[in-house]
């Protein structure tokens, strides 16, 4: 995790190098006028990275011990995590993707879908939820 750190801090600085000469160039470019759109923009990426880095730094101090991608003697095995177990046969996290896809398209187009769009990810969330709790599979 030192080294994510790490990477966010030199982003950070990167990110507001950048901004500077992006400034300095606008100033140039537009006749004396700054151009805020991309000065912000830069500078709101600098500040999201140093936002990461020290939520980083802060989660390793109250962690006290490596992770083992930070320790040259560990192997590819020590980082393997349980991921979980995800049913391969499901239908349901189609539906759920296509009731959110049909939730955003009723916000751009118009909201009377986003009234059927939200009942369909309701009965897809409950579905995937319970989906182990009926039927050939209940345990």
């Amino acid at each position: 995790m030192r080294v994510n750190t790490n990477l966010f801090w030199i982003l950070f600085v990167f990110m507001l190098l950048a901004d500077v000469a992006y400034t300095i160039w606008s100033l140039i470019w537009y006749d004396g006028e700054v151009e805020w759109v991309g000065t912000v923009a830069i500078g709101l990426a600098a500040i999201l990275s140093a936002f990461l880095a020290f939520y980083l730094s802060r989660v390793h101090k109250a962690q006290g011990a490596e992770l083992p991608e930070d320790r040259l003697d560990s192997n590819i095995d020590d980082g393997d995590p349980e991921m979980g177990f995800y049913s391969p046969w499901s239908w349901w996290p189609i539906m759920l993707a296509g009731g959110g896809a049909l939730l955003m398209l009723g916000l751009a187009v118009g909201i009377w879908i986003s009234f059927i769009a939200a009942a369909l990810t309701l009965v897809a969330v409950v579905g995937w939820t319970f989906e182990y709790y009926r039927g050939n599979f209940a345990r």
